[in-house]
C-alpha cells in the first residue's frame, strides 16, 4: 500500500505559518545536501495533496518555474507530477494534471493510498494538514524545523484530540540551519 508523507516546514515553536499567515520566516538558502534530501524525499512519489488554499499559489508557481528553459528536474516534476486538491467550495479547476477531491477526507485518502503507484506527498495548506493529523492519516513526517521562533501563528496539531505515538527514523541538521526530523507513525 502507498505511504502518505507530509514535508512541512515549521518554526522552533511548531507554526507553519505567522499569525497573519505570513512565511517569510522560512529558510530557503537550502544546501545541496538539503536539496539532495528533499529529492531522495519526492524521487519515489507520483502524486501531490494540497489544501486548496496552497494549491491556489503552489500549483501556477510550479508551472511557471517548469516553463522556463532553464528549469531543473525538481521543477519539472513539481509540475508535472498529478495533484489532487481537497476543496469543500471549489467546483472545478483549471489545473491541468489535477483532480478535485471534496469527499470525505479519510475515505478520500483511503480510496488514493489503495491505488497502485508509488507514495503521496502532502505539503499543506495548514487547515489542510491539521485534518489530516487529526485524522492520523499521514504515515510519515518530514518535518523541516527552520531557526526561528514565531511566538503565535497557525499550528497544524490544534484540533488533535487522540495521542498519536510516533518512531523517530532520522534527525539532520543542514548548513542553512534547517533541521529535518523524520517520524512514522507507530501501529496501534
Amino acid at each position: 500500500m502507498r505511504k502518505v508523507k507530509l514535508q512541512m516546514q515549521l518554526s522552533i515553536d511548531g507554526f507553519v505559518a505567522g499569525p497573519n499567515s505570513e512565511m517569510d520566516w522560512m529558510v530557503w538558502n537550502w544546501d545541496s545536501d538539503l536539496l539532495q534530501y528533499v529529492k531522495e524525499l519526492t524521487d519515489p512519489v507520483d502524486t501531490i495533496l494540497l489544501g486548496r488554499v496552497l494549491a491556489q499559489g503552489f500549483i501556477p508557481h510550479w508551472a511557471a518555474a517548469a516553463a522556463k528553459p532553464e528549469s531543473e528536474d525538481f521543477e519539472r516534476k513539481m509540475h508535472e507530477t498529478h495533484k489532487v486538491v481537497f476543496s469543500k467550495t471549489l467546483e472545478s479547476n483549471e489545473w491541468s494534471n489535477t483532480d478535485l477531491a471534496k469527499g470525505n477526507l479519510a475515505e478520500e485518502i483511503a480510496s488514493l493510498k489503495s491505488m497502485p503507484g508509488k507514495d503521496i506527498i502532502v505539503y499543506g495548506g495548514g487547515n489542510f494538514v491539521s485534518n489530516l493529523v487529526k485524522n492520523g492519516l499521514i504515515d510519515d513526517y518530514h518535518f523541516f524545523i527552520n531557526p526561528t521562533i514565531l511566538g503565535s501563528g497557525m499550528p497544524i496539531f490544534q484540533e488533535v484530540a487522540d495521542k498519536s505515538s510516533l518512531k523517530l527514523v532520522h534527525a539532520k541538521s543542514f548548513e542553512c540551519g534547517i533541521v529535518v526530523l523524520c517520524y512514522q507513525k507507530t501501529q496501534s
